[in-house]
């Protein structure tokens, strides 16, 4: 299992800046990236999977540096959902999730295990049924899990998602966190992902790491992290909060001016 963190990051683009992320991602463990609009979570995530590079400190994996490991050797540690909606009109579901194999084309061992690993993919998203459906004919819940399906089909340590449970009403967004909760419990795959739900980081994860314009301000197990101080630094708000469990009950009160 590959460990991943990052040593004194800093990325800028524009006016925006990322400012010396040092974080760590527990190994074989759910972690939520939370923090407002433009606080640079999909940028982590992004320098994370390798789509950017930073502009000084690294990316660990498994304490060597990312950028020694060529993209298609990375993406078999590595798997990222980036934040789209695909129509996909000419492609089935098999066919999506196929794609997933695409780091292992050309190697002739590992190619004659690609459809195994695909069904294996299909039976865990519980797609096995589906897999001869246009993607675009699938509901929302039922595109992402495939999406996901395709994702597994890297099989890499770690998973990082952004903003899964975005374009889904809630009650496919709690299928997928249960999901996504299954896997990690299952195969123990390290899976990092951004959410705007609070609740969900909360209930689903046991690390949260929380950002504010480019920084990391408060990082820990939900119940260390998430109180009425976390609002007010993090959303500027005054909110109640209460756990339930491990369930946060959190009732907005106002903006602070």
């Amino acid at each position: 299992m590959k460990s991943l963190e990052t040593k004194q990051l800093r990325f800028k683009q524009g006016s925006f800046v990322l400012n010396d992320i040092n974080v760590t991602f527990p190994k074989g463990k759910m972690t939520a990236i939370v923090g407002p609009n433009g606080s640079g979570k999909s940028t982590l995530l992004k320098i994370l999977a390798k789509l950017y590079n930073a502009n000084e400190g690294e990316v660990l994996l498994d304490q060597l540096s990312v950028t020694t490991y060529k993209r298609k050797m990375y993406a078999k540690y590595v798997a990222m959902l980036l934040q789209v909606k695909e129509t996909l009109p000419n492609l089935t579901v098999h066919e999506l999730v196929a794609y997933g194999r695409s780091p292992y084309q050309g190697y002739r061992s590992e190619k004659t295990d690609d459809l195994s690993i695909i069904k294996w993919a299909l039976e865990e998203t519980g797609l096995t049924k589906l897999e001869d459906r246009l993607f675009h004919t699938l509901s929302g819940g039922e595109q992402q899990r495939a999406r996901i399906a395709m994702a597994l089909a890297q099989k890499t340590d770690i998973l990082l998602l952004d903003e899964p449970t975005t374009y889904l009403d809630i009650a496919h967004q709690l299928e997928l966190m249960e999901l996504l909760v299954r896997i990690n419990t299952t195969h123990k795959i390290t899976i990092v992902m951004v959410l705007h739900e609070i609740q969900y980081a909360a209930a689903y994860c046991s690390h949260i790491i929380a950002m504010k314009e480019g920084e990391v301000i408060r990082f820990g197990s939900p119940k260390n992290v998430i109180n009425q101080k976390f609002f007010r630094d993090v959303y500027h708000i005054h909110a109640k909060i209460r756990f339930e469990d491990n369930y946060p009950i959190i009732v907005p009160l106002s903006k602070i001016e």
